[in-house]
């Protein structure tokens, strides 16, 4: 890279261009640009006003690493928390609707379509026979 290039690319990643749209207009390699912002620390300008967020469960305030990945809960037990109470955020593609061998009631099972019961009291129900009651 050229030191035009350089500072092209200091001024166009100051105002939030991304890597595909500089290597386009420069005729330059995305992973070239990549690793010369990578190198010189140079983030959009949206990353750099927002280095600090809040923790999506609790509120706290969140320190970004702008070597890392976007944090966006403070703890594991937060981000736990969080989909567990949240589960219908969660992007599941395969969840198939079955019927229980034992019980014969529909149940949903995700990412196994051969489970024949709702449970496994139902299963063992069915496969020792139901215990009589004393």
């Amino acid at each position: 890279m050229t030191g035009d290039e350089k500072q092209q690319v200091r001024l166009m990643r100051q105002q939030g261009v991304g890597y595909a749209q500089i290597a386009a207009s420069l005729g330059i390699s995305p992973n070239t640009v990549k690793s010369f912002c990578r190198r010189n620390k140079l983030q959009s300008r949206a990353v750099m006003e927002d280095d600090t967020g809040v923790c999506q469960k609790c509120g706290k305030r969140l320190h970004q690493d702008p070597k890392y990945k976007t944090r966006r809960f403070c703890s594991d037990h937060c981000r736990l928390a969080w989909w567990n109470s949240n589960r219908d955020k969660l992007n599941r593609k395969a969840v198939y609707r079955l019927i229980c061998a034992h019980c014969e009631k529909e149940f949903e099972s995700y990412g196994n379509k051969r489970r024949k019961y709702c449970t496994h009291a139902c299963y063992i129900k069915d496969r020792f026979g139901e215990e009589e009651q004393a």
